[in-house]
């Protein structure tokens, strides 16, 4: 097995910079494995799902939502982020009903993917959905998106001509042009809960 160690910087100290609402950041000093110390700022995150929802037909639950830190519209899947104590299908779920008002009768999970690897613990769970129900959204208050329905092929032009950057999103299309291609199948499960809307 092969060691590591000549990679892997330890703690020193930790300084926190700032606490908001989930995210929490710090800036720490660490030992590097030449010996040398260098300092790391980063930020902490509870972790999330995105959810790829396809209909019978082919078609894709997509979303557009406003991200402030990027002051544009962006198209992308559903996603959320957990909640304290929240198991991670739980969350799936939940996010899928609040933000689109579908539930789904089957899942699988994908994989994780870490969008930003370089300043933040954030990670995101990937579930594919299928056997989608409408029913009604409930959104959080101050959140706005809408809710629309895209043929796979479209899906995949817009990813192409950089229309779609979301990060989480494109990795998402990844696993799904691999999942159509039979190159990456998933093991989906039955979702008995989905009768009564959990």
């Amino acid at each position: 097995m092969v060691s590591d160690e000549h990679l892997i910087e330890h703690r020193i100290d930790s300084q926190e910079l700032f606490k908001g609402h989930f995210l929490h950041a710090f800036r720490d000093t660490v030992r590097l494995p030449s010996g040398g110390v260098a300092t790391r700022e980063y930020v902490t995150h509870p972790g999330a799902v995105m959810i790829i929802p396809m209909f019978d037909d082919g078609q894709l639950l997509m979303e557009r939502q406003y991200r402030y830190p990027m002051q544009q519209v962006m198209l992308e899947f559903p996603a959320g982020k957990l909640d304290a104590g929240e198991q991670i299908l739980d969350c799936a779920r939940r996010e899928l009903r609040e933000e689109t008002g579908y539930s789904a009768t089957h899942w699988a999970r994908a994989g994780q993917l870490h969008p930003v690897i370089s300043y933040s613990t954030e990670f995101i769970d990937i579930w594919f959905a299928r056997g989608l129900i409408p029913g009604e959204r409930a959104l959080d208050v101050g959140e706005h998106l809408d809710v629309l329905t895209m043929p796979s092929s479209d899906f995949f032009t817009a990813c192409r001509q950089g229309l779609i950057t979301d990060s989480k999103t494109l990795a998402g299309a990844l696993w799904l042009q691999n999942y159509q291609n039979g190159q990456w199948p998933l093991r989906w499960l039955a979702d008995s809960d989905h009768s009564a809307g959990a």
